[in-house]
């Protein structure tokens, strides 16, 4: 495939998603200009990633070390990085001056490095495992007073927001509940008025859910497949 074809289809995915974006905002009196949208790029080349930005994109996100690493050897355009994955704490001191935002912060052991590698403060989320499922990483609903108090030894963490990641099930209200149980703990953590942790921000919503979570509260969507599409298209 011709990459003009390709940047076409990168515009025409996005100008889809924005729609999308704009109408589940209206629904809800809220502004899409309240929305961050991330394009999460694990999963396409280097070249592919370079694409979205050339349509407007402004933030990655990665789930790999390694991945990460390379488009940001290759790609010279201003990106905002974030790391969706799970972080291996040994990874740590590769990974921390390289990104804008880590969205994974689940424990304290990750907290410790990165306040030790890091050399300024880093905005974080703090993950949660709103759902349950042992398939997902996050602390519990439970753990995060206690969380966010220990959070107070670290200066070089500063905790925008709470993440999670929603079943993955057809049935729209165990999805929306899941999102608006984050927004409740968001909520509860804010209005602490921690200087540390101000957590106004909310990262939840993929590509099959992303309307339902910004009717919920989402400030920061993660988008996959349904904005960069497939390597696959390259040579259809």
């Amino acid at each position: 495939m011709k990459s003009s074809d390709n940047m076409e289809q990168v515009e025409q995915r996005l100008v889809t998603i924005q729609k999308q974006i704009h109408e589940a905002c209206e629904k809800v009196n809220r502004s899409s200009d309240d929305i961050t949208l991330i394009a999460v790029t694990k999963q396409v080349s280097s070249a592919r990633a370079q694409s979205l930005l050339d349509v407007g994109i402004k933030d990655l996100g990665e789930n790999r070390l390694e991945g990460l690493l390379e488009k940001q050897e290759t790609i010279e355009d201003p990106v905002n990085w974030h790391f969706i994955g799970n972080l291996q704490t040994r990874k740590v001191k590769e990974l921390v001056d390289t990104i804008d935002c880590l969205h994974s912060l689940d424990r304290m052991s990750l907290a410790k490095e990165v306040h030790k590698r890091a050399s300024k403060p880093l905005d974080c989320f703090v993950q949660v495992n709103v759902s349950g499922e042992e398939s997902k990483s996050g602390i519990t609903p439970d753990e995060v007073d206690v969380f966010f108090d220990q959070l107070a030894a670290y200066e070089n963490i500063h905790v925008i927001g709470l993440m999670t990641m929603a079943p993955n099930t057809d049935d729209e209200s165990i999805v929306r509940n899941t999102f608006r149980s984050l927004r409740k703990l968001r909520d509860k953590i804010a209005a602490k008025g921690l200087s540390y942790a101000p957590c106004t921000k909310l990262s939840m919503g993929m590509s099959n859910d992303f309307t339902i979570a910004i009717e919920e509260g989402a400030t920061h969507i993660r988008i996959g497949t349904a904005l960069a599409g497939s390597e696959s298209e390259e040579t259809e």
